[in-house]
């Protein structure tokens, strides 16, 4: 629309000029009305506050227009409970309100039905704590005992998403918000582009089935240059992807016609040819062979923290890896916990909907295998799944996790308005696009400042849940503090819903629990 802006200021003009000199003097008169109109235009395009009206110079205005009429009920995250019936989660407005560090407390009182089954809260505490007397930004340690670079992390950081899924100028809000905030940045399965080190943001390299960045000619996970991308002293932690919520066990494609130059230089594969990710890895095919990969990963980063992502599936498989950490002592650092209900840029609707163990599920299981295994204490989980407020950072502690990841609302603090365009190369505000006309509607000045402002005050705002509970330390925090409402007359805590597990319990069969024993005698430490 800016191209066609500019053609419709510079016709119009001329139009108007011809008409008063050559047929009718008073058309003159028409620069009244189009006059301001195209100054209004050009302002909306050099303006750097909001994409919409940079790509859509006047008309672009309208949608700020409707937001402001439209009822505040309408700007809540519409998620599904269990049942599948609609419920107000999350107001979408706290995002951008946090972003641009406006008032973001609510009128009115309790927007949700808090009789509605599924509907969650914590417990404050007679004791609470004064906020300011906490740390304002409290982090965990990634690193077990042979890591040689420990990586200090936010609770709340950047979730995987790659250069060429999103835009240029998105990669860069997000490092340069990092930067500012002093979190880390994952950089997804698509490699590290020249977007992610320009403003020297923390970064967590992610490596996926298609080892872009670190291959060989023949698609292979090449070691040599998996150790020259871990030089990049904005590598702080690596994270291999073993599968994502959103699409678990399926694989990929980049389309020839958008393996241009740059992403082919980018991912270490031939320009304009069709490039797969496969559902699967070709470095190793059993858990003792992924232990085997993180080491030799270890090993070529320097002693980088080195972790594992995946959405649980069959719970044998994830039993089958601890068993293999235990029998060959090698450990992750980190493992990364995604939900099946994870986001993505476009997905199999079966996949999408119908594929993974859900986010709580997960997450409570691969706590839980861990302490049964005796090995919770030398592996950090992160968790990925729908994390936006204080609160969900909150809940995903209280379920197992040390730190969390975010997707969507750190593409909302961009300036995402969820136009559901991310899978047409169509999104209006530049942020999932590769359109250069759209993306230059993305301000990085702007809107890393943005992502900033929004992690600090999320942050912030977990930082007074935990003081309201009584609670010092993240490390406090448990299943009891958190509870759901399962029926219209009945809650319960987390900790009656995913009840903990004995530490050590899984180390012999003798003191497996039932309801884990069949998956328990299937795990095999020497295949999937």
């Amino acid at each position: 629309m800016r191209n066609e802006f500019i053609i419709f200021s510079v016709g119009s003009t001329l139009l108007i000029a011809a008409l008063s000199y050559f047929v009718w003097p008073s058309a003159i008169w028409w620069f009244l009305l189009t006059g301001p109109l195209i100054i209004l235009g050009f302002y909306d395009m050099v303006q750097g506050k909001h994409a919409i009206m940079r790509n859509f110079p006047i008309l672009g205005r309208g949608r700020y227009v409707m937001e402001d009429l439209r009822p505040k009920m309408y700007q809540y995250f519409i998620e599904s409970d269990t049942n599948g019936r609609p419920i107000s989660r999350i107001y979408r407005s706290v995002v951008y309100q946090r972003a641009k560090k406006e008032l973001d407390t609510t009128p009115f009182g309790t927007q949700l039905d808090v009789y509605d089954e599924g509907y969650e809260w914590m417990n404050h505490s007679i004791a609470a704590l004064d906020a300011h007397e906490l740390p304002s930004h409290p982090k965990t340690l990634v690193g077990g005992e042979v890591c040689l670079q420990p990586y200090e992390a936010s609770l709340f950081n950047v979730s995987a998403m790659s250069f060429g899924s999103l835009s240029k100028n998105a990669i860069e809000a997000l490092n340069g918000g990092a930067q500012m905030g002093e979190f880390a940045h994952n950089t997804g399965e698509g490699g590290i582009s020249p977007y992610h080190t320009k403003h020297h943001g923390d970064l967590i390299y992610q490596i996926g089935t298609g080892y872009f960045g670190c291959r060989d000619e023949n698609g292979n996970f090449s070691p040599e240059e998996f150790a020259k991308r871990c030089e990049l002293p904005q590598v702080k932690m690596v994270e291999l992807k073993l599968s994502q919520g959103a699409k678990p066990g399926h694989g990929g494609i980049l389309p020839a016609k958008k393996n241009t130059d740059e992403i082919s230089k980018i991912r270490g594969v031939k320009p304009y040819t069709d490039v797969l990710s496969p559902p699967f890895h070709k470095a190793f095919n059993t858990p003792i062979g992924l232990l085997e990969m993180i080491r030799l990963m270890r090993e070529k980063s320097g002693g980088k923290p080195i972790g594992f992502k995946l959405c649980i599936g069959q719970r044998s498989e994830f039993l089958a890896i601890c068993k293999a950490m235990v029998q060959e002592n090698i450990y992750p650092d980190f493992i990364t916990v995604d939900g099946g209900e994870g986001g993505t840029g476009a997905a199999p609707l079966e996949f999408s909907n119908s594929v993974g163990m859900p986010y709580k599920e997960g997450l409570a299981f691969v706590h839980d295998a861990l302490v049964g295994f005796g090995i919770r204490e030398k592996i950090k989980i992160f968790a990925s799944g729908k994390v936006i407020t204080g609160f969900h950072i909150f809940r995903a502690l209280a379920l197992g996790a040390d730190a969390t990841y975010s997707a969507r609302a750190m593409m909302l603090a961009l300036g995402c308005i969820q136009a559901l365009e991310c899978n047409k190369n169509n999104c209006p505000t530049g942020v999932a696009t590769q359109n250069p006309e759209l993306v230059a509607g993305l301000v990085v000045k702007d809107k890393k400042i943005r992502v900033a402002q929004f992690h600090h005050e999320t942050i912030k705002s977990f930082v007074e849940l935990m003081a309201a509970a009584g609670l010092k330390s993240p490390a406090e925090i448990t299943r009891h503090h958190v509870y759901r409402r399962v029926s219209m007359n009945k809650s319960k805590r987390y900790s009656d819903i995913f009840p903990y597990l004995q530490a050590g319990c899984l180390l012999q069969e003798v003191t497996v629990p039932k309801d884990w024993l069949t998956d328990w005698k299937l795990a095999d430490p020497g295949k999937f």
